[in-house]
């Protein structure tokens, strides 16, 4: 997340998540501290796991008051150890106080998903096939989620319904039937979007796949039928497997060759990683 992409993109979301924490003003912050003064604070990791959101963390502070310095000794992607000091933050002690709990809740939720897309991340190692995230995300939260799943070794699916086309239950009924919602997509869609779809038993694989679908998505097939899926596809397609995705069932897709494990929990299911701001002082 370089600094283009943070203006663009996220300043707006930081801005408003400090709008909701701070509506008026930080009533604890001014009843003990009434004017500015210079202070640090430490940034210290309270669990093992992999940091995420070091940049989204300083900026919340610099949105406060553009003269806060964030020095960090780690990077996005490093694996932090309970106990270790990751940074400092120096500034008016009033804006450290203010913006810790919302830069926080970044950094947790970031660093949590990170871990936990490493660790799912890691048992496909050697295998061909891709981790993906979902849409399945927190509501303004996204571009923060889908970023932290790539820092975590992850892939990121779409990131919204523009950016391309996958067709659910609800499309091919809508549609009437696979073939005809595969035939509309290619009709509609230019040239350059692949189409993906979803399938749910060995007939609307076949269907699929004869309609030249480009990636079919298996959802929620067991393992056995899930094999018997690739094997019918035969390359035609590229495949997907999705559906109650997590780190302890993972193991058993990897022997099946699907191309790709796209998985929500990634997202809606991973615990924070627990940080926290410690040894606030005055250094004048």
């Amino acid at each position: 997340m370089n600094e283009i992409t943070m203006g663009l993109n996220v300043d707006n979301l930081l801005l408003q998540a400090l709008q909701e924490d701070i509506t008026s003003e930080d009533i604890t912050t001014n009843a003990v501290m009434r004017e500015a003064k210079a202070g640090e604070v430490d940034l210290i990791c309270k669990e093992d796991g992999v940091i995420a959101g070091l940049q989204v963390y300083a900026r919340v502070f610099e949105l406060l008051d553009c003269e806060t310095q964030t020095e960090l000794y780690v990077k996005d992607g490093d694996f932090v150890k309970k106990g270790q000091l990751m940074g400092k933050v120096r500034g008016d002690i009033r804006v450290l106080l203010s913006g810790e709990r919302v830069a926080l809740n970044y950094l947790q939720r970031m660093s949590g998903i990170a871990t936990y897309t490493r660790q799912i991340a890691d048992l496909l190692k050697g295998s061909k096939t891709k981790l993906l995230d979902t849409r399945k995300t927190t509501p303004n939260m996204r571009v923060f989620e889908k970023y932290a799943v790539k820092v975590g070794g992850g892939y990121n699916h779409r990131y919204n319904l523009s950016d391309g086309i996958l067709l659910k239950d609800n499309h091919i009924g809508a549609a009437g039937s696979v073939t005809k919602a595969i035939e509309m997509a290619k009709e509609y869609a230019p040239f350059v979007r692949k189409i993906e779809i979803e399938v749910e038993n060995l007939e609307m694989v076949k269907e699929a796949v004869e309609a030249g679908a480009d990636i079919i998505m298996l959802d929620n097939m067991t393992p056995d039928m899930m094999r018997e899926a690739v094997a019918l596809i035969d390359g035609r397609a590229e495949t997907e497997c999705s559906g109650n995705v997590t780190r302890e069932n993972v193991d058993r897709l990897v022997e099946i060759g699907v191309d790709y494990i796209s998985s929500g929990a990634l997202t809606h299911s991973s615990p924070i990683l627990d940080i926290s701001m410690k040894n606030l002082h005055a250094t004048e």
